[in-house]
């Protein structure tokens, strides 16, 4: 079950609250019903928490720090619902043995069949014993049956990040 979060932010309040909260659905609930009557002065009652539950989203995926290593792996193919159920099986199979914090995969918006799946690792370490692992072996070469060409991997060390947050850009603007 993904971790939710709620963000004060994203509703306008009068109290300038920049606050976000994450967890487990029900624990976040009750964190944030405390919050929202101790704060923004409104009473607990069915129509909040409604209101709240309404306004959870799934945690942001990405929270990689610098000295942990991310791999992109570009590949192309008319197959991907195939790839998908592939790194489901792999998934299962690797279980607690995976190594990757989190992935993202992207279809490239202006090359058709070709896409993008990004993964990040706390570490190098971390990746190479996940690349090392036999379920990942495996993996890699069912991959490449069903690209068109060789998977393209990029590795790299994260050296910093950056956080773009909604507040960062005035209302009825648009970032340079």
């Amino acid at each position: 079950m993904p971790r939710k979060h709620l963000d004060c932010r994203r509703t306008p309040n009068v109290a300038g609250c920049t606050l976000t909260m994450s967890g487990e659905e029900d624990e976040l609930l009750r964190a944030a019903v405390a919050h929202t009557v101790d704060v923004h002065g409104h009473t607990d009652d069915p129509a909040l928490r409604d209101a709240l539950r309404a306004g959870l989203r799934d945690e942001p995926v990405a929270d990689t720090e610098p000295g942990a290593f991310v791999q992109l792996i570009e590949f192309s193919t008319d197959r991907i619902d195939e790839v998908e159920r592939l790194t489901d099986e792999w998934a299962a199979e690797i279980g607690a043995d995976r190594r990757a914090r989190w992935g993202v995969l992207a279809a490239d918006r202006d090359h058709a069949g070709t896409y993008l799946e990004i993964v990040e690792f706390p570490d190098a370490e971390q990746a190479r014993a996940n690349s090392e692992n036999p379920a990942t072996a495996r993996f890699a070469d069912r991959l490449r049956g069903l690209c068109d060409a060789e998977p393209r991997f990029v590795n790299l060390d994260v050296r910093a990040t950056s956080t773009f947050t909604p507040s960062a850009v005035p209302q009825g603007t648009a970032p340079a």
